[in-house]
Parts: structure tokens; sequence; C-alpha cells
């Protein structure tokens, strides 16, 4: 047990990988002996939100919406909570705990789970490009200035942490993103049709699966002119996409129609029954441009799924490319289609990359092994006097973190 408390500064409690993250652990750590206190930004009525607020853990909304009152709220609940740690996560989030824990002995510690100030962002056309070199030059000060360490949940955002927020390497700690296996469930053949029979599908059927939002970022119209091009050969494929709306869902609503699409491409919107979605699918499909380490992929490899998906480092980094996965440029359907067809004609090469994704999310993305490395992490965090001069380092981080997590 750890008498630790803990202040989390999140955006939201929706349905992001950040916040499903922070639901899953949140137990764990309770059980561990740590207490928490969640301070979200804004109010969600879809998400995790609600669920914590049941199992009784202390969750407050900050009753503001512009910056200076959000450092104000923050610093109320430093002094009347008196945390050992504040954690940030997520753009906005970081810059108000960062800013309001100035003055305090608390250690402040942020979680980078995305790499938001890559250029690639300017493919996106809602992207401005002045907006974002300022978004690099406040959350790389910051970081470096007004945080204890850093960790990220992948080598890719590290990388990037580098190199677009000028983070020197020994002030980041990689702790991998990781998914509760209970919660996700085993695949099996039953599992399979009782999932294909609630979405009315029939067994014959082959099923693709994608995850996200509806945003640039994830690339599913490649994926849809993708399925223009497969449907003339299976007429019995379908593509279910499953994630809330947002820039582009007029754009794919669009596309579908103009591709005559509308009976093979399904757009389910936000689900809280995920697990089961993959469980009915031959193929998950990840298209995106960039990404932090995908929790998505994550998931579809627990539950024993063949990937296809963008050729970009994280998801590089997860999957075992030519074993698990088939990848492809991103914004490429002519070679997505490919890839598709490939695991579509050969099903023992599909099935084999399917067992060997389950292998490889028990050996390194359970939830389990992700809590170990983040206890001892913060073990070394909190050990150091409150007045040490920042950063830490990473001799000062420690060995006993490195038997668990990547410095």
């Amino acid at each position: 047990m750890m008498n630790l408390k803990i202040l989390f500064v999140i955006v939201s409690l929706g349905m992001g990988g950040a916040e499903r993250d922070l639901a899953e652990k949140l137990p764990r750590l309770r059980h561990l002996g740590v207490t928490t206190v969640v301070a979200s930004l804004r109010h969600r009525d879809e998400g995790v939100q609600t669920a914590l607020q049941k199992q009784g853990f202390d969750v407050r909304i900050l009753p503001v919406s512009r910056l200076i009152g959000r450092i104000t709220a923050l610093r109320r609940i430093i002094r009347t909570e008196q945390p050992d740690v504040i954690q940030t996560v997520l753009f906005h989030a970081d810059i108000a705990g960062r800013l309001a824990a100035i003055g305090t002995s608390v250690k402040v510690i942020s979680r980078l789970v995305n790499t938001d100030c890559d250029m690639v962002r300017l493919q996106d056309p809602t992207v401005k490009v002045t907006r974002l070199r300022l978004a690099r030059v406040i959350d790389g000060w910051t970081a470096r200035h007004l945080t204890h360490h850093i960790y990220v949940n992948s080598n890719a955002v590290k990388t990037a942490a580098m190199t677009d927020l000028s983070i020197p390497a020994e002030k980041i700690t990689v702790i991998k993103e990781a998914r509760d296996a209970e919660r996700l469930g085993k695949p099996s053949l039953p599992r399979r049709n009782r999932a294909r029979s609630k979405l009315g599908l029939n067994e014959d059927q082959k099923v693709l699966v994608t995850i996200g939002r509806q945003d640039f970022q994830k690339g599913q119209r490649y994926l849809l002119e993708a399925m223009g091009m497969l449907v003339p050969t299976y007429p019995q494929i379908v593509l279910l996409v499953a994630g809330r709306s947002g820039d582009v869902s007029g754009e794919l609503e669009s596309l579908r129609h103009r591709l005559g699409l509308q009976d093979r491409v399904q757009f389910l919107g936000h689900r809280e029954d995920v697990p089961e979605i993959l469980a009915a699918a031959d193929l998950f499909v990840f298209p995106s441009f960039y990404e932090r380490l995908p929790g998505a992929v994550i998931e579809a490899m627990a539950l024993g799924l063949p990937i296809i998906g963008s050729n970009i480092e994280p998801v590089r980094e997860t999957v075992e490319e030519g074993r698990t996965a088939f990848l492809v440029p991103p914004a490429a359907p002519v070679q997505l289609a490919a890839a598709i067809t490939r695991l579509l004609e050969d099903p023992r090469t599909a099935q084999a990359a399917g067992r060997r994704s389950r292998e490889i999310f028990e050996e390194r993305f359970t939830l389990e092994q992700s809590v170990i490395g983040l206890m001892a992490y913060y073990q070394q965090i909190i050990s150091f006097n409150s007045k040490k001069n920042f950063p830490l380092t990473r001799h000062e981080v420690g060995s006993a973190v490195e038997d668990h997590v990547q410095i």
C-alpha cells in the first residue's frame, strides 16, 4: 500500500483514449491505497464521467471556461486537498494544471498521449499554422519549466516531445498504453456469432471495423474509397465505423452516398459496446494520418484481430509488421484495398495474425503491467525533496522504474 494523493487534471471525461485510460486505472490505484481527486475542465454526458462518479470517485467539474478561472479553481483544490502529485493530461489541462501549481510544493507531472504539435497536422484544413506554432511554444515552455517530469505512452510520443517541444530526453519516461483485459474479454467463435447477431450481421459476411471519431486525423475517407473498390469483388463485405461525429462527418456521409455504399458502410456513432463490435469483426482497419500509441489497435489486438493500418511510427511500435499487421501509407486507398484483399483471400494468414495479436496484447499491453510501472514511477517522483530543482534526471528517476517501464 502507498500513502499517496494525486490530483488528476483532464480536459473532460468523455470517451477518448486518455479518458478511458484514467477510468480504468483509478480503481487499481484505489486498491493500492492511492487517494485520487479528478478535476475535469468540462462536463460530459457521454463517456466515463458518470461511471466514475457512481463508483465513488471524487470528480470535480470546474465551473469556469476561461484559463484564468480554471487556474484559480485548481489552486483552490490544491490548497484544500494538498496533493502529493498533480498529473495533467491533454493540452488545455496541461497548461491550466502547470500554471496552477506555480509557487506550491506539489510535484507536477504531465502525461503526453498524442503528437498534437506535429506539423503533419497542417494537412488538416481546420488546423491553422499560427495556432499550431503558438501551441508548440506554450506547451514546450511550460513542460520544460513547470513540470518535474513527463511521462508518455509510446516511444513515438517521446520522440515528438523531444522534437516538437524541445523536452530533453532525460526528463521523459515511457509507460506504455494499456487496456483492461477483463473489460475486453477474449475472442471466441460463439462470442463472434452473438455479436454479429446483435448487430444484424450474418456469419458469412466479411466484416471490417474501424474505431475513432470522425475527424480528418483518422483518415476514414480513404477507407470508404477503398470500400468502393472492394464491394464489386466482395458484395457481402460491410464496414462498421464506431465513433462520435466530428469535423468530417458531413464529408463522410456525402462520400458514402456518392460511392453507393449506404448498405455497405454503417456509421454507428458513439458506442459503449466497442468490445462486442470488435468481437464481430474479421479485420480491424486503422487508416490514421497521425496518432499517439493507438489504443483502438490495442483493443483490436486483445480481441484477436489482424490489423490493416497506416505505416506510421506509433502503429509500427504497437504491432509486428508482417505478422500481426499489414501496413500501407496514409491516404492510399488503392494500397489499403489491396492489403484488405490479401487477408480476405488468405484466411490462414489472417487467423495466424489474429492469434499473434492476442499474444502481444497479453505480453505488453495489459492494464496490470502498466499500473505496476506507474506505481514505481510515482514512488520515484515523490521520493525527492519537494524543493528539488527541475528536472529530475534519468538517474534520479531510478532503476526501480526501469524494471517496469522504458526510460
